[in-house]
């Protein structure tokens, strides 16, 4: 790729993920004591307090703090590779959204020692992984990330628009 990166999309898209993923993780603390649930749409999506010291899908518990550190390194290379990656603004939206999501839920296990989930959706007794804003931008960072590695275009970088002369040849004024 060429150019130089998109820096403000990645870090305002970062930074806004952060922001709410916090915000709305403060507020389920606030609103539902661990453990307690919120009907929304009956029985198909709930809020739901939670508490996961593991990794993805509650795997791995007990291991909070190692992987608030693990964190750290991902932050950097996601960092790293935003800087190598050129000029494009679809690549700088899916690194905003997993830095985003890392930062959000690296807060958790390094303040807290487990992360905040709280949305629960599905039928009955067939559920996804209760999860929150954070988990959220990361999913679909993945599949923008899966559905640029099958079109490769998707991440060309994008010219500048050209500056116009003002008063320049070819101007009729």
């Amino acid at each position: 790729m060429t150019g130089r990166p998109v820096w403000p999309i990645f870090i305002g898209l970062a930074a806004f993920v952060v922001i709410a993923d916090q915000l709305t993780k403060a507020w389920i603390a606030a609103t539902l004591s661990p453990g307690a649930s919120m009907s929304i749409v009956g029985d198909n999506l709930r809020l739901v307090h939670g508490q996961n010291n593991g990794a993805l899908f509650g795997l791995f518990r007990e291991n909070a703090v190692l992987f608030g550190i693990i964190s750290l390194a991902v932050v950097g290379l996601i960092v790293a590779y935003h800087g190598r990656a050129g000029r494009s603004p679809y690549l700088s939206v899916a690194l905003g959204l997993l830095l985003g999501g890392a930062l959000g839920n690296m807060t958790d296990r390094l303040r807290l020692g487990y992360v905040v989930d709280f949305v629960d959706a599905g039928i009955g007794s067939l559920r996804w992984y209760t999860f929150n804003v954070a988990d959220a931008a990361i999913s679909v960072a993945i599949l923008m990330l899966i559905a640029l590695a099958v079109r490769p275009s998707l991440g060309e970088p994008r010219p500048l628009a050209p500056k116009t002369a003002v008063g320049g040849a070819g101007d009729d004024g």
